[in-house]
């Protein structure tokens, strides 16, 4: 009897176990790498309070994320760094944004979740004694720096892009004389200036604490305009409600004082 009684508990465990499986529900978050702490502390507390609930992030840069997804990947939220990524998936924007008409932004679940700053950071001990972006400008004028920034199709080096046209400074006559260096989303570009191996980096405010890296100046509006993270649920989501009540907890009161430990914060308006 008693073999019976183990072997009904063994049974009832195991149909416990599939049931628990089944309601499972995985959300796959395409996220910019600038996220990557934030997004994972998150996902603790997430999961924890969610226990159907698991997150699954994909961090990169946000061109390779919108590629990726343009591709057919699994994606159930997208956050980008920079509102052209976005809009490049967005049918709802007007065709100068999105000349593809690409349709993958599921209506009515955009928003402007989170704003961060550019800024110029030195490696430990600022060797050559980097402390604006006014001084880098005239380093980089003379060919006495070496700057490390991201590529042309990461929101960083868009921004870093607009600086530079701000200082009146030609970013390819300054490549090929090999005054900057490239990184294919801002956690390489990090990396090069925690390493030494660059004078300086242009990396939001975020990746500089995650670092420690020292922040010598920030980048203002009228420099490269407002740096603005949009996101949204994608319209192939399989689990979109769930995928709203995801996004929607991002703009609470418990993930925000997540992000803005960080130097993150609310988007103000402009």
């Amino acid at each position: 009897m008693k073999k019976v009684w183990i072997a009904v508990l063994t049974v009832m465990l195991a149909a416990a176990i599939s049931m628990s499986a089944a309601a499972q529900t995985e959300l796959v978050i395409f996220a910019a790498a600038s996220m990557t702490e934030t997004l994972n502390e998150i996902k603790d507390l997430y999961e924890q309070e969610n226990p159907d609930i698991t997150l699954t992030f994909n961090f990169d840069s946000s061109g390779t994320l919108k590629t990726q997804i343009e591709e057919g990947a699994d994606c159930d939220v997208f956050i980008s760094a920079g509102q052209k990524q976005m809009n490049e998936l967005d049918i709802s924007v007007d065709e100068e944004k999105n000349p593809d008409q690409l349709d993958f932004v599921k209506e009515d679940t955009r928003l402007d979740l989170l704003e961060n700053k550019v800024t110029l950071v030195v490696p430990e001990d600022d060797p050559k004694g980097i402390e604006s972006f006014d001084a880098l400008a005239e380093l980089l004028k003379d060919g006495e720096v070496l700057m490390a920034m991201g590529n042309s199709d990461v929101p960083v080096g868009q921004y870093t892009q607009k600086i530079l046209d701000y200082y009146g400074l030609n970013e390819e006559e300054l490549a090929n004389a090999g005054k900057i260096t490239y990184g294919t989303n801002v956690k390489e570009v990090t990396t090069q200036v925690v390493e030494g191996s660059v004078d300086c980096g242009v990396v939001y405010c975020t990746d500089a604490f995650s670092a420690g890296l020292e922040v010598v100046d920030s980048a203002d509006a009228q420099m490269c305009g407002q740096v603005i993270y949009p996101a949204a649920v994608m319209k192939n989501s399989a689990n979109a409600d769930a995928a709203a009540a995801f996004l929607e907890y991002l703009t609470g009161e418990e993930a925000m004082g997540i992000f803005e430990k960080v130097g993150f914060s609310a988007v103000a308006a402009e």
